[in-house]
């Protein structure tokens, strides 16, 4: 069902990147597609069996990747600082170039994205741009704004990896710990930061959309999945309690029920 993980090359700003990919469930050539965007400190390997157990349960197949700078693709270079648009330029550039690299048309065959955290954010800039090339978006633990639990909970992070044990497990799923941790550290950390949101650009998004937050996330509130409820009507929200910043972590049967229904709803079809 799953293929191992290769790596695909992208031209991006004019520099060759090497990307790490994997394919789930590729022989259902004819089903919906399914592309998994990680987390500010995520790789292909740190979303373990999730990926499958929900290909399983929708019927989809689906896309894993790491973005550059995590995982096995390219890392950050010692001299490679992010800016504010980090994100944006992720959804704008890296991921149409993946597509076009894979020989994906998303144009007549449009996939759905599900991420998580800074890869949900990915998700609703890349839908917000490319309304006709995304078929709906499932995004976990989403950030539209900075808010000061936020930052407070990446503060600590950063003592976590220079004083505890943070960086060596890492290590585990990061080729390069240091590249994935402080290009995304030193950026939502940087004050120029503070002001990051993305609130007056993702109103463009006309795809079904499912809006995830646990009640005990430490990265965000619920300030964030009722923002783009507010923006943008057609969200359905699934609100969980006892769960953290990681809700296919911390409640992965009840997201994978969740999921599978919001997808049967708008691929009857489609779905087992």
């Amino acid at each position: 069902m799953s293929e191992a993980p290769y790596f695909v090359e992208i031209d991006w700003r004019g520099r060759a990147v090497r990307i790490e990919v994997q394919w789930i469930a590729s022989e259902r050539s004819s089903a919906p597609l399914l592309v998994f965007l990680h987390e500010g400190l995520g790789s292909l390997a740190m979303w373990k069996t999730f990926p499958q157990q929900l290909c399983a349960a929708t019927g989809c197949r689906a896309l894993v990747y790491s973005r550059p700078g995590y995982g096995r693709s390219t890392a950050r270079g010692a001299d490679e600082t992010w800016g504010p648009d980090f994100m944006h330029r992720q959804a704008y550039e890296v991921l149409p170039a993946l597509f076009d690299a894979l020989r994906l048309d998303t144009l007549s065959e449009p996939p759905w994205l599900l991420g998580h955290s800074d890869g949900a954010s990915i998700a609703l800039l890349y839908a917000a741009r490319f309304p006709d090339r995304i078929a709906g978006a499932i995004v976990l633990a989403p950030h539209i704004l900075v808010e000061d639990l936020s930052v407070a909970s990446i503060e600590r992070a950063r003592s976590a990896y220079l004083e505890h044990d943070l960086r060596q497990r890492l290590v585990s799923y990061h080729e390069n710990p240091d590249s994935a941790f402080w290009g995304w550290n030193r950026i939502w950390l940087d004050p120029e930061f503070r002001d990051w949101s993305i609130e007056a650009e993702i109103g463009s998004i006309r795809c079904p959309l499912l809006a995830v937050q646990g009640r005990d996330d430490e990265y965000g509130t619920m300030k964030q999945i009722y923002g783009i409820s507010n923006c943008l009507p057609q969200t359905e929200l699934l609100e969980l309690t006892g769960c953290g910043h990681s809700p296919h972590r911390d409640q992965p049967q009840r997201l994978i029920s969740a999921i599978t229904d919001f997808f049967y709803h708008h691929n009857p079809g489609d779905t087992p």
